[in-house]
């Protein structure tokens, strides 16, 4: 079966898909029903109707040959920021949903800091419109507080009732432990979890990166590990109290896991992400001055790594995310002090989380789907794409040995601001099929 991968027109990048297809000889994947086995799936209309080993003679239908690839529940990136409404240079719904395909995504969670931020009904109802029809799922996340300013609390029963799939002011914290305590309170009503940016911003004015000797040689000002700790803490506490869910976004240090860690063994609901750059990099890639090393929070020290590598190791951290966070190109070739924080992630997730947790044997690969195809949906309350008879087909497929270069070319983000360009990758996405749509990765 050869299918064209014509990306030029958008969103007609994503395929309908043959009446009849087997996916044949491929390894299918499914955690989360104990499932591991070489075996083939035979789609209807998109549906998924058998999950075994076919005889393809005499079958009227397409056969697509994956033999040495992996097939696995549809990935999900539960933290992307996609820029629209407000700044649609830099990324759209449209722009980051061929982005999240061509990374080997299915659905994605969208942040609230666009322009306006998503602290209304009619900003949900917007996103949503875009996104209908797409291969790749867009779940809006709602903002906390009215324009994301930390001083009054959005309408949140109704952002959840128009489809925001959690809350977060991502990316300020909410300072005033009061509103958070509020918005925990709301959230356990509506049935969903808070995700919390957690940084004390009274210790981080006109800071850059990591505090520490490194910054102190290049001359930065420090963000503080403790200024992360200290509201870990505090709304640890608060969730505590209030009975509520908390989900702790893009944890970066030592200290911070292990107040999950203790969190969990008390029985306290709450959850953790952590982004591929903050596993594969360290403060000392900061010494290049290259602006795609500016993150919030900031890239740890080695000690900081391992404690995330063994966070993902012992499950105190449930999932991986990419931050993804594009940038105008003009916005981030300046000083390091002047270029705004972030990068963009979604195409690199999927060959840094396998080069750097599988093929280190950090995790195996069903512990990998587990925090991209599993872990977020039920963090979110929603069901996992079950790999199973009668389920439309929602699948991620890639090869697990595969060696590549990122190459921004290749690219369908309108942005290219990533710290990996160049970098050999070990683990490559291969196609993405949801929503009865097929889409082929380009890079």
């Amino acid at each position: 079966m050869k299918f064209t991968k014509d990306v030029s027109k958008g969103q007609e990048g994503f395929q309908k898909l043959p009446e009849k297809l087997i996916l044949k000889h491929a390894r299918v994947i499914d955690p989360g029903q104990n499932l591991d086995d070489v075996l083939d799936i035979y789609l209807v209309n998109g549906v998924i109707e058998r999950v075994e080993k076919i005889d393809p003679l005499n079958f009227d239908g397409e056969v697509l040959d994956l033999d040495g690839k992996l097939v696995s529940p549809g990935w999900m990136d539960m933290h992307v920021h996609l820029r629209e409404p407000g700044r649609e240079d830099e990324e759209t719904i449209k722009s980051g949903s061929l982005t999240a395909a061509n990374g080997g995504f299915t659905a994605l969670c969208c942040m609230p800091d666009t322009m306006p931020a998503i602290d209304t009904q009619e900003i949900i109802l917007y996103i949503k419109d875009r996104a209908r029809g797409s291969l790749v799922e867009v779940h809006p996340i709602g903002a906390i507080t009215k324009k994301r300013e930390g001083l009054e609390l959005a309408e949140i029963l109704d952002l959840v009732e128009q489809g925001a799939v959690a809350i977060s002011d991502d990316t300020v914290p909410v300072m005033s432990a009061e509103i958070m305590r509020r918005a925990l309170e709301y959230s356990r009503m509506a049935g969903i979890p808070v995700v919390a940016f957690e940084e004390d911003t009274t210790m981080t004015s006109s800071s850059y990166m990591n505090e520490g000797y490194t910054s102190t040689c290049l001359g930065l000002e420090g963000i503080p590990s403790v200024a992360e700790e200290i509201m870990i803490a505090r709304d640890i506490m608060l969730t505590e109290y209030s009975g509520s869910r908390l989900h702790i976004a893009h944890i970066s240090t030592r200290k911070g896991v292990e107040l999950v860690r203790q969190a969990k063994a008390q029985g306290i609901a709450v959850t953790a992400e952590v982004t591929p750059h903050h596993i594969a990099l360290t403060e000392e890639s900061v010494r290049s001055f290259d602006t795609n090393t500016k993150v919030r929070p900031p890239l740890r020290t080695g000690e900081d790594v391992e404690a995330l590598l063994e966070g993902l190791r012992d499950g105190t951290i449930d999932a991986i995310a990419s931050d993804h966070s594009p940038h105008a190109w003009e916005e981030k070739a300046s000083e390091y002090i002047y270029a705004p924080f972030g990068v963009i992630g979604l195409e690199t997730a999927l060959g840094i989380s396998v080069g750097e947790l599988v093929h280190k044997k950090v995790l195996d690969i069903a512990g990998l789907i587990t925090k991209y195809a599993i872990n977020p949906y039920r963090i979110l309350g929603l069901p996992y794409p079950a790999i199973m008879k009668g389920h439309l087909a929602n699948l991620s497929i890639f090869d697990l040995d595969a060696e590549w270069k990122f190459d921004p070319a290749r690219s369908l983000s309108k942005s290219s601001n990533s710290p990996f360009v160049g970098r050999r990758l070990k683990g490559k996405p291969f196609a993405v099929i949801n929503n009865r749509q097929y889409f082929r990765s380009i890079l």
